[in-house]
């Protein structure tokens, strides 16, 4: 099995765990990684884009000009696409971005990058994160302390002093460990869990088959 360190929050360790090598060293597929963080950064698009068509422009709908002796093209509206103020042909119109991944596939791309954490050190293991007061100044010193200013911070929801201390600092955030996905993840380039949420992490993905299926949609 792997081995992890665990660490307090001065950055001293305290002793060392082991884990599930089919959770935090598993084959890195990196196609995983690339097709559910499209799929997590579509499902996030609002959608809410549109263009006015030349039946929805505010224009008049008179005829430019008589059909005949002109000497120009026998226009019928200045609504056509073509004027200044006329609708839009085959612009976007509002539309849902989402498509659906398989749930086989997420477990197994959380696992890949849990795994790609773990294997450069940046999976860092804290024996207890539970601060006694609301003090981003607190959370800031143990960061650096960690030699993790830019961090994704993982606990349990309730922890509400290390969620409200953390959502001052510009570049860490916290995350229910209910929540922990592979977007979140591969945003910040160190990942702190505590002990207790590593496990509740370790259960959850090992309960499922580890194999990912040959084949992505």
């Amino acid at each position: 099995m792997a081995k992890l360190i665990v660490k307090d929050l001065t950055g001293a360790q305290v002793g060392e765990i082991d884990v599930a090598d089919a959770v935090f060293a598993v084959p890195v597929r990196e196609h995983l990684l690339w097709e559910v963080v499209r799929y997590q950064r579509a499902a996030r698009r609002a959608g809410t884009h549109s263009t006015q068509t030349r039946a929805e422009v505010s224009v008049t709908g008179k005829k430019l000009h008589k059909q005949k002796g002109t000497g120009g093209a026998r226009h019928g509206s200045r609504r056509a696409n073509i004027f200044r103020g006329g609708g839009q042909v085959f612009g976007p119109k509002p539309r849902n971005y989402a498509f659906h991944v398989n749930k086989k596939v997420m477990a197994s791309a959380l696992r890949t990058a849990l795994t790609v954490r773990a294997s450069k050190g940046d999976l860092v293991v804290i024996r207890d994160l539970q601060l006694e007061a609301v003090k981003t100044k607190t959370i800031a010193q143990a960061l650096t302390a960690l030699g993790a200013p830019k961090a994704l911070v993982v606990d349990a929801g309730d922890n509400t002093n290390l969620r409200l201390s953390t959502r001052n600092l510009a570049a860490a955030s916290f995350l229910d460990v209910r929540g922990l996905n592979v977007y979140d993840i591969l945003r910040f380039p160190k990942l702190l869990i505590s002990e207790t949420s590593l496990r509740a992490v370790e259960a959850r993905l090992s309960g499922a088959k580890s194999d990912a299926p040959k084949e992505v949609a």
